[in-house]
């Protein structure tokens, strides 16, 4: 099949770790790359960012990146996109025009993509599927940061109504779509994300810390955007409460100059802690050396006040690293409780720093337990996530779910 995938806000090359781009845009790629493999031709549509971008760009076999220009070339707030989504739309008619292209579905990624995919169904008679990422309604009920605008979360409920098939990451978010955003229970699919083994592998500790210049401290783990919803106040007044945090480095990784604010609010409260040359902010950080980020320490964390899934999970245990969350996500299906990690069930700083000082005071990193850890997510793969999205393609295409006209 050709595939329009479309990512309007969000371009899945862009610096992970920074405000707009995480882990959609890690399923966006890794997903690309297994369906280019089985042979499918994949269009990815973002905007231009930024003047430097190319237009165009092989990203793997059979999987092109698409940069279209809507709306100027510079970072663009999600918000002030929306009013450029039909200025998307078009361009993106205008390419396949262009190109004399022909594609058989659209899949949409967050509900600004999502709301051009809808347009779009119509001029080319092609169904199409979306996948929200998070939702507006769970984080306003959370209370924790910025509120999202009544635009969002109504749009998200018409959307979650009327796609042709949603396909979410987690049960517990089927839930919400079904219970408070009315989406048709048989029409969304569920579907985990995955994780690159060839990528996130164990490394040599020793190795892995010359590598991101870390020394011989304990090292605790976290990574994602800098932002409150990430939980990251919560992770520091855990740490400040360990017996042993003289002797342990918090690693904070993720962030840019969008982020400089939160980020100097967290320095304020380490400070507060008493703990500013325990913590450190190495910023946002190549992909290519998360792995030894991940193998260089002790136990990652995660947190997260809200997880759709929790892709940082899978990729630290697939590096043999155990983890410690709170409950968001899936990851009470992930993380095996004494074996790979806990999962924390009060969301509680107290319980917070007493599975991160258990996981500390575990034996050594052993050959064995690494691979005990790793071979928990061996089913995992982007090629398994790859065939299960395939059989949500075909629940559509074989009749069992209306196609648009």
């Amino acid at each position: 099949m050709r595939i329009a995938m479309l990512s309007a806000h969000s371009c899945p090359v862009g610096q992970l770790g920074t405000k707009d781009t995480g882990g959609m845009s890690v399923y966006i790629r890794e997903l690309a790359r297994e369906l280019g493999k089985r042979g499918h031709k994949i269009d990815i549509f973002t905007r231009v960012h930024d003047p430097r971008d190319r237009l165009t760009e092989s990203l793997s076999r059979n999987v092109r990146l698409v940069h279209l220009r809507v709306g100027g070339e510079e970072t663009m707030h999600k918000l002030v996109l929306y009013s450029y989504l039909p200025d998307f739309a078009c361009a993106l008619e205008a390419f396949r025009k262009e190109h004399e292209l022909k594609y058989d579905l659209i899949f949409s990624h967050y509900w600004l993509s999502a709301q051009v995919g809808q347009e779009v169904r119509l001029w080319w008679g092609v169904p199409n599927f979306a996948m929200f990422h998070t939702l507006g309604v769970i984080k306003n009920s959370l209370g924790v940061g910025e509120e999202e605008p009544e635009l969002r979360v109504e749009s998200e409920k018409e959307l979650a109504q009327n796609c042709d098939r949603i396909i979410a990451t987690t049960e517990r978010e089927k839930s919400v779509l079904t219970d408070l955003c009315g989406a048709p229970p048989e029409n969304v699919g569920v579907v985990p994300c995955g994780v690159n083994p060839r990528v996130f592998h164990p490394i040599d500790r020793d190795a892995a810390r010359t590598k991101v210049g870390l020394g011989h401290e304990k090292v605790v783990l976290f990574v994602g955007r800098i932002e409150p919803l990430k939980g990251i106040d919560l992770l520091m007044n855990a740490f400040a409460s360990l017996s042993s945090k003289e002797s342990t480095k918090l690693v904070i990784v993720g962030g840019d100059e969008e982020s400089d604010d939160e980020i100097d609010g967290l320095s304020r409260l380490s400070d507060q802690l008493g703990m500013q040359n325990l913590i450190t902010f190495p910023g946002a950080v190549d992909h290519e050396l998360m792995p030894y980020y991940y193998n260089a320490a002790d136990v990652c964390v995660v947190p997260s006040h809200y997880e759709s899934f929790g892709l940082v999970a899978l990729e630290s245990l697939a590096c043999g690293t155990p983890v410690v969350a709170t409950d968001v996500g899936d990851l009470t299906n992930i993380i095996r409780d004494g074996e790979t990690g806990y999962v924390i069930a009060d969301h509680s700083a107290e319980s917070l720093s007493e599975k991160i000082a258990e996981v500390l005071s575990w034996p050594r990193r052993t050959e064995r337990r690494t691979r005990l850890i790793r071979s928990s997510v061996a089913g995992h793969s982007w090629g398994n996530v790859a065939k299960q999205v395939e059989d949500q393609f075909g629940m559509v295409f074989n009749g069992q779910l209306a196609v648009a006209k």
